[in-house]
């Protein structure tokens, strides 16, 4: 019964993190084209719906409802296979991401985490991957395949020439991504998820931003973050005014979304990852500080709160993903490419040397435990 318990709450979790993740992807286009019109003096979506809320409802129905075109000398199943390559592997990195303790309905103690499973014996322990880093990491450096082939099996130099670019900069800005985190690995000594947010448990002076002075990796993977989800100032695979619409110019209908949908989940994947590694993840600002005082709630909402300081950070990332979109203009892909291995990379093995030297002579900083 205890199994089937399990798998019930499984089941719940899955389907509402996933219907939670695309209602997210849908609004977060409702709030970038609002926040981008505002920036450009405009007013954005204002039709459809009391200030065009319903917007992302009626681009999905017209795009479910678009006749889905097939181009003459696409390699058809490579072609179909792009769109739900791009759009699955970014929904699975959802599955190690913690979102925060526990809650307990009903006497059972369920860990807000798909891959998350409680202690059946007792205790409130949380078993989850303890390699959840690595599973992020390998999901979303294989993302570029559903590019690639996007690119190859659409028989058009604009469609080849966007997925070029996009294998050469995402394998090049991996690279930095990946070595910006191995700080903050260090520091914690964990490569779970879960151990690595405890590790920066109290208030906002413990978060390996700040307390554990890794500030300039936070700075390496926010770039990096940009250039591998695509996104201005780094968003030369889909440069409109060079390749019409890059890797996905020949798309049309659902499959066309699809790749829209995979972009947005990538951005919500490296903010999760952000809030987890640098920010405290779950963690308030003010935790443990006596001068605040905490308000008395219901034990069901109080098992929320966390939840609720999980999303106004990735919230904040999602903001500064649009503000940098309205505000910075394109590199031109010979900058791009020399930023990353000429200077980025460079910047994240100084961070790792300069973190083990610190680690080594027992120097640590504040936000290590």
């Amino acid at each position: 019964m205890d199994i089937l318990i399990s798998l019930a709450f499984l089941l719940i979790k899955i389907l509402v993190i996933t219907h939670v993740l695309l209602g997210a992807v849908a609004y977060t286009v409702w709030l970038e084209r609002k926040l981008i019109g505002r920036m450009q003096n405009r007013w954005g979506p204002t039709r459809v719906g009391p200030f065009g809320l319903l917007q992302p409802i009626a681009d999905g129905i017209k795009f479910i409802v678009k006749e889905d075109l097939l181009p003459p000398g696409v390699n058809k199943p490579l072609f179909l296979l792009a769109p739900l390559l791009a759009v699955a592997l970014g929904l699975t990195s959802l599955a190690v991401i913690p979102f925060g303790e526990s809650i307990t309905i009903a006497g059972h103690t369920e860990a807000l985490q798909i891959s998350g499973i409680t202690n059946p014996h007792g205790g409130g322990a949380i078993f989850d991957p303890n390699v959840g880093l690595l599973i992020i990491l390998g999901v979303t450096s294989i993302g570029v395949y559903g590019i690639a082939l996007a690119g190859w099996s659409s028989n058009s130099k604009y469609s080849l020439l966007g997925s070029l670019r996009a294998s050469a900069q995402m394998i090049s800005y991996e690279l930095a991504l990946g070595l910006s985190l191995v700080g903050v690995i260090i520091m914690s000594g964990s490569l779970s998820l879960r151990e690595i947010v405890n590790a920066q448990s109290g208030n906002i002076l413990h978060w390996n931003f700040i307390g554990g002075w890794q500030f300039v990796a936070f700075f390496i993977y926010l770039i990096a973050a940009f250039a591998e989800t695509n996104r201005i100032p780094f968003d030369l695979p889909e440069a409109e005014t060079e390749l019409v619409a890059g890797y996905h110019t020949e798309y049309s209908a659902m499959k066309f979304a699809m790749f829209f949908m995979a972009e947005y989940a990538n951005m919500f994947t490296a903010a999760c990852v952000a809030t987890l590694l640098f920010l405290g993840g779950w963690h308030s600002p003010f935790e443990g500080i006596s001068w605040i005082p905490s308000l008395p709630l219901p034990a069901l909402l109080a098992a929320f709160v966390p939840v609720f300081w999980f999303a106004l950070k990735i919230v904040f990332f999602i903001f500064f993903y649009i503000w940098v979109r309205g505000t910075l203009p394109r590199f031109r892909y010979d900058q791009l490419m020399a930023f990353g291995w000429k200077f980025l990379l460079p910047l994240a093995i100084a961070n790792i040397i300069v973190t083990s030297v610190l680690v080594a002579m027992n120097l640590a900083p504040l936000g290590s435990k």
